[in-house]
Parts: structure tokens; C-alpha cells; sequence
């Protein structure tokens, strides 16, 4: 057997198992999409949301920008002007499409972005049954960050169709079919301590992380307790019915000068109906469970709940060294409920780490000692959005099961709250 078809052999088989991945993630992707009608697909809420339409046409070109156009010999885009609508803001590859103006894309039509979709789809096929032999462990590596980054738009997806619909008076419907959660009694809260000393944190091995998980290293943590579940929404409406949204001297100026512009009275997706509260989901409009973990918060609101509950927000180092050891399973996407839902009556030791709310932490998300960005164009995936966000741990009811693990950071302005996200209670011992 010639020499170059013996060291194929191994990427080739990594290569094919990443296909059959592919094209699962890929039809993923489309499913969530398939109970949307047409207009649903134009839709931009707000800045920080992008027509559904517009997912599924930038996932695809990242799949064109970073291994296509340079790895698959005579790949030519169904139109030119992809690069830059599609692009969502590499600036070192082009020029992007103001994100804020998404919406205004009526065209390409949906049915053109999902020709766009397959025409890709048949190109990696090609791509990956027959990779130049140089190149293949790249391909392979750019592939897994494609794929880890398609997981991230499948939730981004669930939470921006959330929004999109919730700003309708007629309340639609993402899913008629989707299952309520068991109503159960809420586990009383309780606290896990931990002992002070020096701790690992941080993503190792070969396995695929993010840049901004790596490297690996040391950390002293002081002696901490950490609740054993997260937040319910009956406990964080005791903090409403105490005046949490009136009393200034629980938040941060920050955050007390956005409550009072926007008018914030409760977490988003609450709403009034005479003498109960009631919640918009993906499912349409349900009463609030009371033992289900709070969502939708900002991390101002989360802060001013701790500070109100006597206690405070664990660090990203407190939050992992209590996950260290635990499986990542939980109420992620594959549960069918998309929304989160109370533990198990009578759980014993920490609860919900992993799924349904992630849970803000009080770190700020920067770069770890000897962070190093990826090269090219893609360092520009997470290193960049190093300034000004908040850590947030453990994934969601909306996040892919495989996609999360404990050294996963996940990041967002302390504003914002169309994600799920709840939070967990610390205090030092």
C-alpha cells in the first residue's frame, strides 16, 4: 500500500464519523426551524436577535468562509454577495452586514437560503469523502469548531424565535406538542461547602474545548458554600413581593438606572393575568411553576436577588471546582421541554448544575492566563468579546447535551436576559 494512502487512512476515518455528524447537525438545525411559517423566518425583534432565516444562511457560510473557499478545489458560492450578508462580524474576512439590520433581508427568500444550505451540504459531502491529504487534519479541526459553533446557533435559534414571538399580541405558538414538566414539590434549599486550597480549572486533553476554556491552570479558591439547586421562580417572586424591583439599595447603579429606563417589574416572559402570573414559553402561555429554576434574567437582576437572599453570586472557579466530577446530564434540548423545569422531589447532593437555566456567575469573562486566540480570522471567534460580559455556567434547557462540559464558558452582557438564564447562590463558609 502506498505510503500516502496509509497516512490517510486515520483522518479519513475521523473524516467520515465527522460527515455522519455533520449532516445529523445539520438536519438538527432545520428541524427546529420546520414548525416556523414563512414570515416567522424574516423576523428581527431587536439588535440582539436575527431572523431565523438569517441562522441558517450564516452557519452556512461558515462552513464556505473557513473550509470551502480554501480547502475544496473549484467551490463557487450560489452568489458572491453571501460573503458579506452572512458574514456576522469577522472583520479580518470582510466587511459584515450590520447585524442591527438583518431584518431588512427580505431577499434571499427562505426557499433560497435553504438551496443555499444544501448546496453547501453536497460540497462538504464532496469535501470531506475526498480532503486534500495536507490539509485533512485541519479540515477535521475546522469542522469540529463548525459543528460546536451550529450547536450554539440551534439554542440561539430557540431563544431569538422566543423573542420574536413573544412580541406578538396573538402569542403564537413555537410548538403545540411540547410536554409540560412534571409539577413537583421544590427540593429545599440547602448548602454544599468546599474547603479553601489551590484548584485546576480550565479545559484539558485533546478533546474539542474552546480557546477561551483553555489553557488549564491554578486557581486558589477560599473557603465558599454553594447552594444545592438553583433559584426557583417562587422564591424569586418572594423577592418581587418584598419591593426587590422598588429598593435601590439591592442594585447596582448600573443596573438600577436600566430598571427604572426600561421599566422592569419582574424577569422577561412573566406576565399578570388578574391575581396570577403566568409565563410566555415556547409552548404558549402557562401558568408560572413555582418550583421550576427562575429564567430570563439579567445579571443585575440576579446580583440584586443574592444580595436581597443575604448571599451573592459564586466566582466561575467556585462554580467549576463544584462541578468537577459531576456528569454533564440534565434538562438540555433533547428533554423536549424547552423550558426549565423543578429537580426531582427528594434529590440528594447538587442539583441542576448542567440544563435548564445557565447560571450567572460573578466573574467577568476574560482570558485566561496564557490564553492564546486561534490564528487567522477565526481568533476572532471569542478572544475579541473579552471586555465587558459576564461568565455564565452549565448550559440550558435550549443547549445541545453534547455541546456543554464543565470547563464551558458561556457569555453575555450583564443587561441582557432573552437567554435562560437563572442563577445559583453562594456565600463564604
Amino acid at each position: 500500500m502506498p505510503q500516502r494512502v496509509r497516512d490517510l487512512e486515520p483522518c479519513q476515518e475521523r473524516l467520515d464519523q465527522l460527515l455522519a455528524r455533520y449532516l445529523r447537525v445539520r438536519q438538527t438545525s432545520e428541524r427546529l426551524c420546520a414548525p416556523l411559517q414563512t414570515e416567522d423566518f424574516l423576523i428581527q425583534s431587536m439588535a440582539d436577535v436575527s431572523p431565523p432565516k438569517w441562522h441558517l444562511a450564516h452557519i452556512s457560510w461558515f462552513f464556505e468562509a473557513f473550509l470551502l473557499t480554501p480547502f475544496l478545489k473549484g467551490y463557487r458560492s450560489p452568489d458572491a454577495a453571501y460573503d458579506r450578508l452572512f458574514n456576522s462580524y469577522y472583520e479580518t474576512h470582510g466587511k459584515p452586514f450590520p447585524r442591527a439590520r438583518r431584518g431588512l433581508l427580505s431577499r434571499p427568500t427562505v426557499a433560497q437560503v435553504y438551496a443555499y444550505r444544501a448546496h453547501v451540504d453536497h460540497a462538504m459531502s464532496d469535501l470531506l469523502s475526498a480532503p486534500p491529504l495536507e490539509w485533512a487534519a485541519e479540515i477535521a479541526r475546522r469542522v469540529e469548531l463548525g459543528l460546536q459553533h451550529e450547536q450554539q446557533h440551534q439554542e440561539l435559534l430557540l431563544m431569538d424565535i422566543k423573542h420574536i414571538f413573544a412580541q406578538n399580541p396573538l402569542m403564537p405558538v413555537y410548538r403545540d406538542d411540547l410536554p409540560r414538566a412534571p409539577q413537583r414539590t421544590a427540593v429545599p434549599l440547602s448548602w454544599q461547602a468546599y474547603t479553601s486550597g489551590v484548584r485546576h480549572i480550565g479545559h484539558a486533553g485533546d478533546a474539542f474545548a474552546f480557546d477561551c476554556e483553555r489553557p488549564r491552570h491554578r486557581v486558589f479558591i477560599d473557603d465558599f458554600r454553594l447552594a444545592n439547586r438553583p433559584v426557583n421562580n417562587a422564591e424569586y417572586l418572594a423577592f418581587i413581593d418584598d419591593g426587590g424591583y422598588r429598593r435601590s439599595d439591592l442594585w447596582l447603579a448600573d443596573g438600577w438606572s436600566l430598571l427604572q429606563q426600561a421599566g422592569w417589574q419582574a424577569p422577561l416572559y412573566w406576565w399578570r393575568e388578574e391575581d396570577a402570573w403566568c409565563e410566555f414559553t415556547l409552548g404558549g402561555l402557562r401558568a408560572l411553576d413555582p418550583g421550576a429554576p427562575v429564567s430570563h434574567l439579567s445579571f443585575y437582576e440576579a446580583d440584586a436577588y443574592a444580595t436581597w437572599a443575604g448571599a451573592r453570586l459564586p466566582s466561575e472557579a467556585e462554580w467549576e471546582v463544584a462541578a468537577q466530577g459531576l456528569a454533564p446530564r440534565g434538562n438540555f434540548a433533547e428533554s423536549g421541554y424547552l423550558q426549565p423545569m423543578a429537580a426531582p422531589e427528594n434529590a440528594e447532593g447538587l442539583q441542576q448544575m448542567f440544563g435548564d437555566v445557565w447560571e450567572w456567575t460573578g466573574s467577568a469573562y476574560r482570558p485566561y492566563p496564557g490564553f492564546k486566540a486561534l490564528e487567522g480570522s477565526l481568533g476572532e471567534y471569542n478572544g475579541k468579546f473579552m471586555s465587558g460580559q459576564m461568565v455564565l455556567r452549565g448550559g440550558c434547557c435550549a443547549t445541545p447535551e453534547e455541546h456543554i462540559r464543565d470547563s464551558y464558558r458561556n457569555f453575555f452582557y450583564p443587561s441582557m436576559r432573552w437567554q435562560f438564564s437563572g442563577l445559583r447562590l453562594a456565600q463564604e463558609a
